[in-house]
């Protein structure tokens, strides 16, 4: 096995709970399906948030979704003028047996500008 960093965003049309929950699941879950992955397959999972999303954190979203044992953790993007506003990223890392190449990293709703090289 071999620890891979898998990358991912999501854009968030509003700052409210509920939607921060809703957008945080469809990315894990596209990131898990895409890499065909299960919960026993994260080592750990690091949120991060633009300076405005203040509604709640990521990893609780994720808790939520019975990842409670999985180190996660979350932090403030770096305030970037002019940048994509109201975007969750996250760096999975993963036990996997397949070559970098082969790592599916996931973009979605808005966030899909950010790596157009690397979104699927």
């Amino acid at each position: 096995m071999t620890v891979r960093a898998i990358r991912g965003a999501t854009q968030l049309d509003r700052d409210e709970r509920e939607h921060l929950f809703e957008r945080t699941g469809e990315l894990v879950r596209e990131v898990l399906r895409a890499n065909d992955l299960a919960v026993d397959d994260l080592v750990s999972i690091l949120f991060t948030c633009t300076p405005d999303l203040r509604s709640d954190f990521p990893a609780a979203a994720a808790r939520e979704m019975g990842m409670g044992d999985v180190p996660l953790m979350c932090a403030v993007e770096i305030d970037v003028p002019q940048a994509l506003p109201r975007v969750v990223r996250l760096m999975a890392h993963v036990n996997v047996d397949r070559p970098r190449t082969d790592i599916r990293h996931v973009y979605l709703h808005g966030a899909t500008v950010l790596r157009k090289d690397l979104a699927q």
